[in-house]
């Protein structure tokens, strides 16, 4: 019998889940992703809550984590010779690293917490063990996030910020 729904995580992504309903970000997550799917997907989160400042991705660096964004704000910047720039400022119910998380290629950018956030961390390896067992759901996953990835490639002011 599977019990995903009834671990207490599971509820804990209520609030993930209300942030990506109200976001409006052309080929957001909620035009893919239901509740049921996010209540599959919960175990196989980790969230996390940061301080205003604190560095989520750092540009240059390797890993790939993929977050997802329930509360606060985020901001993308680029290290330039002239400093650093910043490409953008992401609200609740968005997704930052999906660049990464499709292949070994080090970060574009930087993403900071700009104010306190909560977001929901999944790694590679997290994502192959819940594709195992919902695999309906992780394709739906990665033709959402490959969505977003388009999109954000199409806007030029935005290209670099694909993380």
């Amino acid at each position: 019998m599977d019990n995903t729904t009834s671990k207490p995580q599971n509820t804990a992504v209520n609030g993930l889940i209300t942030a990506i309903s109200r976001n409006k970000e052309a080929g957001g997550l909620a035009q893919y992703l239901g509740a049921q799917s996010w209540y599959m997907l919960a175990e196989y989160l980790r969230p996390h809550s940061f301080k205003s400042g604190h560095v989520l991705i750092s540009q240059g660096g390797l890993d790939r984590n993929l977050y997802f964004l329930e509360s606060g704000s985020l901001k993308v910047e680029v290290k330039t010779d002239a400093g650093f720039a910043p490409l953008a400022i992401l609200g609740p119910g968005t997704v930052v690293g999906e660049g990464s998380f499709f292949c070994s290629l080090s970060r574009n950018a930087s993403v900071l917490a700009y104010s306190d956030c909560k977001v929901w961390e999944l790694s590679p390896a997290d994502f192959d063990a819940m594709a195992k067992r919902f695999p309906t759901v992780a394709l739906t996953l990665s033709m959402a996030l490959g969505a977003i990835l388009a999109s954000r490639m199409h806007d030029v002011s935005r290209r670099i910020a694909v993380t």
